[in-house]
């Protein structure tokens, strides 16, 4: 065995090994793959093979619909047989709301440039003859997916890999790293030491524990997944298309003159989470009949050919499965040089292409060529090193797999992680609340008499009237909104403003009491992090990013740091609850309790300073998220609840309500206020986005300065629009819908919601350049229905200035 390799891929399944083709690809030839068994031999070898494209998210379906590209030309490449067979997916619907489901899917689907076409029961029988249509009210066809065989094209990768130069050694164990300066310096296994550059932990359901031994966390879980194959069945039609019936819980694939058929039940058990036995590789384990019972008797029931079939075996295989449902790639926070690409929740098939590419870009280029946060590691928080929350939320998620995704729909496992000190103040004056990255945050308020609970609807859910009555106190009059979790960092020392002026794109050189929006960008220009930096010393900032994005914007500033040591980083998210009082009498509820100057001379707009609130010292920040006269207030844990306390009781003649972040949502749409991760992201510059009087390509060199340069001398090539819906009936959008110019596909709704102040259904979503400017011929398709829409040349809610900033 070599002794060295620039990259060591650990785990010679599909995803190893398309990551170890791609990077030869690129031009990385020195690369090994280390396989404790061989190839295939994880979970690859016994995966069912279906390869289906679409997801809820833009750039992730691209990376599916890049692997199914790859697959039809790879058996010619390498002239080995990968069994792809582009045979088309039927999916079926038993209910309304699986119909709505699916519409909604297609339309995504023409947004994306995918073909899925809404069928009738008929023509689906057509489509897969040997169905039982009663109780199907509808279905979809997405000719573009197909099947393939697993092993097949994982030799297909390995050999295009080698005879590019990558090595693959097989049958031997990892038993260790030698890590130093937190890098990875060699892999020690029982044949021998390996030193490398790059290590990439590839491992399937074994990267949890290969996590462990380097010290990175890897939230995953095995669970067991069965499926049946038959033996040949008599008169079965050639080339099926794959078949979802996901209101049964059921897949099928032809295969080899028989079905295989398999599910997702509710009820998943989870295997060796404690650690996977030693010496378990390419086995299955034994089938468990009575759990499939329920599985076979639906299938039985939808293709009754079922009933007579020989049954040739039922494959028990276990899987790696995740808290969210979606695999993890990209750098590991606790490394500098480790990538992960494991926990791929039975789409690793699908997936393994694009999954490939975008690892070995991330290695070689810096960065993915899509941006792929759903699926970037950097997701997780500490919260998710714990087993149990990873085990208890994992098995929620396993059971969701194949029911309805509701818009706004909250899981109920793993809860109450993180809670702001008002948690159960809030509750108590009756906030739903909903989960995200751990923490408790109030959704919307119940009033008295109204059940404190989400309706999960596709339609208009019972919280909507409520979040309504918050939206008009946010305009009309003051409300406190609990946004303790938002991410916190400091920045300090002599080298800080250098550091941050070297790493943001705005001039962050103001006087001390100043609040700067501003971006941190790449090389190419795309925003990795949008945040806010308060300086509140000569050498000390406070910086606030989004509740989600913490771990990642934390490791992208980390990246930037000076090595001289002349500034520090420190993540100060758990020393400062936030109290948001918002809304035209703001300044008139907090004068009621403050006796600081908050007039506009004494706190501006975009500035900040240390105030008393009652008994409390606070940092207040005089910045705005929806578009009306607020202040953000910054404080320790130990006093929230007597800052609240003491707002509420002085607000009482003001009107001052509570609010929560539905009706931020809907506050925040009405002026055209971009969310990281939505409206942007590293697909996108400032320019793009509207945010051009962030960039100050004045001030000196920064991080992605040429870039920007260059986007504003030649004219961004995309450029963020909003729309309204010229329809009278409240419409909730999600993102994901089309936008259509004359009838032609020109873009992909980004954020959507309803205005409750302008009365109007509102969309986000960029568009061509050369489309951005037109004046009519807009529409917007929502489930597979068109709605004309207009294209505002300023946000829907557009305030009088005097309100924000007197």
């Amino acid at each position: 065995m070599r002794d060295s390799a620039q990259v060591v891929i650990i785990g010679g399944g599909i995803v190893g090994c398309s990551i170890a083709y791609h990077l030869t690809k690129l031009g990385r030839r020195d690369v090994m793959i280390i396989e404790k068994g061989e190839l295939t031999s994880g979970s690859t070898w016994h995966a069912a093979g279906l390869v289906g494209q679409l997801r809820s998210h833009r750039n992730v379906t691209r990376m599916l619909q890049y692997s199914v590209s790859l697959y039809e030309k790879l058996e010619e490449e390498t002239g080995l047989t990968t069994g792809w067979k582009r045979c088309g997916c039927l999916h079926l619907a038993s209910t309304e709301a699986r119909l709505l489901e699916l519409k909604k899917g297609a339309t995504t689907a023409r947004s994306f440039g995918l073909e899925m076409h809404i069928i009738t029961p008929e023509e689906a029988l057509k489509i897969f003859p040997i169905l039982n249509i009663d109780g199907i009210i509808g279905a979809a066809f997405m000719p573009s997916d197909g099947q393939a065989d697993p092993s097949g094209l994982t030799m297909a990768l390995t050999k295009g890999a080698m005879s590019r130069g990558a090595a693959v050694q097989q049958k031997t164990l990892v038993t260790g790293f030698q890590v130093k300066d937190r890098r990875i310096q060699a892999v020690i296994t029982d044949q021998g030491t390996v030193r490398c550059e790059i290590l990439v932990n590839a491992a399937g359901m074994w990267g949890r524990e290969l996590g462990r031994m380097m010290g990175v966390n890897i939230p995953l879980v095995p669970f067991q997944h069965q499926y049946l194959v038959t033996e040949p069945i008599a008169g079965l039609p050639p080339d099926l298309p794959t078949l979802r019936d996901k209101d049964s819980l059921l897949y099928y694939k032809e295969e080899v003159g028989g079905l295989v058929m398999g599910g997702y039940e509710r009820d998943g058990i989870p295997w060796s989470v404690k650690g996977i036995p030693k010496g378990f590789t390419q086995e299955l384990l034994e089938p468990d009949y009575d759990h499939f019972e329920p599985l076979s008797v639906a299938a039985v029931n939808r293709t009754p050919c079922l009933q007579e079939a020989g049954i040739a075996r039922l494959v028990n295989g276990p899987e790696a499965f995740t808290t969210d449902g979606n695999c993890m790639l990209g750098p590991a926070p606790e490394l500098e040089n480790c990538f992960v690409a494991v926990g791929f929740n039975a789409f690793g098939i699908a997936a393994g292409g694009g999954a490939g590419r975008m690892l070995a870009e991330w290695i070689v280029e810096g960065e993915p060529s899509l941006n792929i946060w759903p699926l970037d590691i950097r997701r997780f928080g500490q919260y998710h090193k714990s087993l149990r929350y990873n085990c208890d939320r994992t098995k929620e998620i396993y059971g969701k797999h194949y029911t309805i995704s509701w818009p706004y729909e909250e899981h109920d496992s793993a809860r109450g992680v993180k809670r702001s000190p008002l948690c159960f103040l809030l509750k108590e004056k009756g906030a739903v609340f909903g989960a995200k990255f751990g923490w408790e945050r109030a959704n919307w308020f119940a009033p008295a008499g109204v059940k404190p609970e989400d309706s999960l609807t596709f339609g208009i859910p019972n919280w909507f009237e409520h979040v309504a009555s918050e939206h008009t106190a946010a305009r009309e009059a003051v409300v406190l909104i609990d946004q303790s979790s938002f991410s916190k960092f400091e920045v300090a020392g002599p080298g800080a403003l250098s550091f941050l002026n070297d790493a943001a794109a705005g001039n962050i050189d103001r006087p001390v009491g100043s609040v700067v929006y501003t971006q941190l960008c790449n090389h190419r220009g795309g925003i990795e992090a949008d945040i806010t930096v308060s300086r509140v010393a000569e050498d000390r900032f406070f910086i606030v990013t989004g509740t989600a994005f913490g771990v990642h914007d934390f490791m992208w500033l980390k990246s930037q740091m000076p090595k001289d040591g002349s500034a520090t980083l420190r993540d100060v998210t758990s020393s400062f609850s936030m109290i948001n009082v918002c809304g035209p009498l703001s300044r008139r509820l907090l004068e009621k309790v403050s006796d600081d100057d908050l007039s506009n001379e004494g706190l501006g707009f975009g500035q900040c300073r240390e105030i008393v609130v009652g008994y409390a010292p606070v940092l207040a920040l005089r910045v705005t998220y929806i578009g009306e006269l607020g202040y953000e207030l910054y404080l320790p844990p130990e006093y929230a609840c007597h800052v609240y306390e003491t707002l509420w009781e002085a607000g009482q003649d003001l009107g001052v309500r509570n609010a929560g972040y539905r009706a931020i949502d809907s506050l925040r749409l009405e002026k055209g206020y971009c969310y990281w991760g939505a409206e942007v992201s590293p697909d996108y510059s400032p320019y793009e986005a509207g945010l051009g009087f962030a960039v100050d390509l004045d001030k000196g060199d920064f991080v992605g300065r040429e870039a920007l340069a260059r986007i504003k001398r030649e004219g961004p090539k995309w450029k963020l629009c909003t729309f309204t819906l010229n329809d009278d009936r409240p419409r909730l959008l999600q993102g994901g819908e089309t936008i259509i110019y004359h009838g032609r596909v020109v873009g992909v709704v980004s954020s959507g919601g309803y205005g409750h102040t302008v009365g109007k259904t509102i969309a986000l979503g960029y568009l061509p350049a050369a489309d951005a400017d037109h004046e009519d011929g807009y529409a917007i398709e929502a489930y597979r229905e068109t709605i004309p829409a207009s294209r505002l040349a300023k946000p829907p809610y557009d305030s009088e200035r005097k309100r924000i900033f007197l």
